[in-house]
């Protein structure tokens, strides 16, 4: 890959694709330093079930932004851009390049698009709406916003608590609906400009049987021991942590509801639909970024 003087790499795609290795490549090539774009990797108990850069990995190159987030807390994606700036800033410094990889396309977004800062939210507010997700779950909430804030209801699905809890709380903060604030205007961390950029989009066969093959390898690496930590953490299980595809269905299995080959195929199954959302959303908003898919 030719860089022609950008200041750093983008790739994104979704999860099994090849993200990682072809980091690795350019980090060797171009003296690179591996940034975290993954909403998940950044949890320090879900090593294996998040599939983070291994020792060999990391013995490779510097990698940041990994495992850094207790899994206790939130971690929004304006802490994310905050670090990442920080990240991309200290490489620059070193005479290295930030080489930012990752499956979260609304990081990227973010990353290359800039982000309004929104006024902080009342601790009451937001313990009050996660209550409630608790309590009524997040379909009720769902609702609520489409009666309260239609636009942004429209773009959320019922299964995504924590993002209608987001929206609720600067609909009660602000007065005004997230959406409108998205709107304003925002400097970018990386202009797109200034970056070469590229999704991988394998075949969905070729995906589908990389899903299936790695999760196979991730319960012999002991996922199922690091769901077992996690849930002994006894977290509220609105927390983004808890979400993390697997720890449902394997969850399951430990308590003894569900046998383990069907916990395994539920898992597979979770990171598949996964996988096509990713591709949605990076056909979506990352159009205009190169596409690899070998």
């Amino acid at each position: 890959m030719k860089l022609q003087g950008k200041r750093a790499v983008l790739i994104a795609g979704p999860t099994a694709s090849g993200k990682s290795a072809m980091a690795l490549r350019l980090a060797a090539e171009h003296d690179g330093v591996v940034i975290n774009t993954d909403s998940m990797q950044v949890y320090d108990v879900l090593s294996v079930l998040t599939a983070r850069p291994d020792a060999d990995d990391l013995a490779q190159a510097p990698h940041v932004l990994y495992g850094h987030v207790p899994p206790a807390e939130s971690y929004s994606v304006g802490q994310w851009l905050q670090d990442a700036a920080a990240a991309i800033a200290e490489a620059e410094a070193a005479g290295r390049l930030p080489i930012v990889v990752g499956g979260t396309g609304l990081y990227f977004k973010t990353l290359t698009e800039g982000l309004v800062e929104l006024p902080p939210v009342p601790d009451e507010i937001r313990s009050r709406l996660r209550a409630r997700a608790e309590e009524e779950g997040a379909p009720a909430l769902h609702a609520e916003l489409s009666q309260r804030d239609p636009e942004m209801a429209a773009r959320l699905v019922p299964s995504e608590p924590q993002r209608i809890i987001r929206a609720l709380e600067v609909l009660e903060t602000t007065g005004r609906s997230l959406a409108e604030w998205q709107r304003e205007p925002a400097t970018p961390i990386l202009p797109r400009a200034e970056t070469m950029r590229c999704v991988l989009s394998p075949e969905r066969p070729v995906l589908h049987a990389r899903i299936e093959q790695r999760f196979s390898l991730m319960m012999e690496a002991g996922a199922l021991d690091e769901v077992k930590a996690l849930l002994a953490l006894d977290l509220e299980p609105t927390l983004s942590a808890m979400k993390a595809i697997g720890v449902r269905p394997l969850g399951a299995y430990l308590a003894g509801e569900i046998a383990l080959d069907e916990a395994i195929r539920r898992s597979v199954v979770e990171t598949r639909r996964y996988a096509k959302r990713q591709m949605t959303f990076f056909n979506g908003q990352l159009r205009d970024w190169e596409r690899v898919t070998s």
